[in-house]
């Protein structure tokens, strides 16, 4: 069996160089569980990976908490989410304290158009890493074609695009069912119990909140809490929503605000999603200063994280009977290939809000992101040598101008 100690280094590892949003993290813990040791198979990887896709919220942390679920149960699933999410946490907490102080930032500004760029080339070099992976065959390429113009060209929502490719998987991609017994049943019971459990986890706060907070504390436990569970396809499919809400609804930042929240949680490790602990605390550091910052923070963290963990555990114990039934595994397996084509969707949108910000060129962060390509596709370089590169690079080029 694994030990803790050596979880806590591999996935403490993991924490710490997940930049470049779900694509490089997925690529990251890949190469960590699969490729460097023995902790999870191929065929489990992409399972786990497909079903994570279904569920709302940030799918590399589920993903996570998932592998650390398969070694040690609810302790290293817990350990594993929770290494996931803490560094680019911390990171968020000091920069949004940061923020409130000082506003614009211009010289960490600077760091981060190098990082962006470098985060552009980490996407491609992640999407090619999954395309090789999840597309082994003609209609897997299809789907994740037909995918990426859906919601390039056409807008479609993600979860339409989801459905459509399962269905399409298990009509036309019934594989066959992996050899052995089949995964053992799991009681109902004990699904209905952690399923109750981590509701009350979750819940109790946002009730206790709801008496004896501040109104704005509430707010956000409350919207927060809807957005956890409507999160389907990552932070980048509910951008949208949530900025209306946050500074229309709720007027508790403006749209550059918003902007820069969203550059800051793109260029730290950790799920994308936490920008919304860098909104919160920046709309409590308005509104009360740091103790509220902090307290927002930490309540908005909460409510974000505390329903993944409820996905995980109660349907974790039924992964593995996927591949016993070979529609569904047709299903996952097509869910997957569709994941490809959001990812460069992803990638897409993303680089063209690096090399053209505002509607106009940049040509400082396209340098910047030829020479990390130069550095990380040629001559395979390590990521964590290359993001501070970048990032000097950022600030040479621009400094705080």
């Amino acid at each position: 069996m694994t030990t803790l100690s050596e979880m806590i280094r591999v996935f403490g590892r993991i924490g710490l160089l997940s930049f470049g949003g779900p694509a490089a993290q997925i690529a990251l813990m890949h190469k960590e569980l699969v490729e460097d040791r023995p902790w999870l198979t191929e065929a489990q990887f992409l399972r786990a990976l497909s079903f994570c896709m279904l569920l709302p919220g940030p799918e590399a942390m589920q993903l996570a908490t998932f592998s650390g679920w398969r070694m040690r149960g609810i302790t290293g699933g817990l350990l594993a989410g929770l290494l996931f999410v803490v560094p680019g946490a911390l990171v968020i907490m000091a920069l949004a304290l940061a923020y409130g102080f000082y506003g614009q930032l211009p010289l960490v500004q600077s760091l981060f158009i190098g990082v962006k760029a470098c985060v552009v080339v980490i996407v491609i070099q992640a999407l090619i890493k999954v395309a090789k992976k999840a597309l082994n065959g003609p209609i897997h390429y299809v789907i994740a074609a037909a995918s990426f113009l859906a919601l390039f060209a056409l807008n479609a929502p993600f979860p339409l695009v989801i459905v459509i490719a399962a269905c399409v998987g298990a009509l036309t991609l019934k594989g066959e069912a992996e050899g052995g017994a089949p995964a053992p049943k799991t009681s109902t019971i004990a699904t209905l119990k952690t399923v109750a459990l981590w509701l009350v986890i979750w819940f109790a706060p946002v009730l206790v909140l709801a008496l004896f907070a501040p109104g704005i504390l509430v707010d956000m436990a409350k919207f927060f809490s809807t957005l956890a569970v409507v999160t389907f396809g990552g932070a980048y499919a509910v951008l949208a929503y949530m900025t209306q809400a946050v500074v229309g609804d709720f007027g508790w930042l403006t749209t550059a605000q918003m902007v820069d929240a969203l550059g800051l949680a793109e260029t730290t490790p950790g799920p994308l999603i936490l920008v919304t602990q860098f909104v919160a605390m920046v709309a409590g550091f308005k509104a009360g200063g740091i103790g509220l910052a902090l307290v927002a923070g930490l309540v908005t963290l909460w409510v974000t994280f505390a329903p993944c963990f409820l996905w995980i555990f109660a349907g974790a114990p039924y992964i593995d009977r996927l591949a016993h039934m070979p529609r569904l595994s047709g299903a996952l397996s097509a869910i997957t290939a569709a994941v490809v084509g959001v990812i460069a969707n992803l990638g897409l949108w993303f680089a063209g809000a690096v090399f053209f910000e505002a509607g106009t060129a940049q040509p400082v962060p396209v340098v910047i992101a030829a020479i990390a390509a130069a550095l990380l596709l040629w001559r395979k370089w390590d990521m964590l040598l290359v993001l501070p590169i970048c990032a000097a690079l950022g600030l040479v080029l621009v400094g705080g101008a």
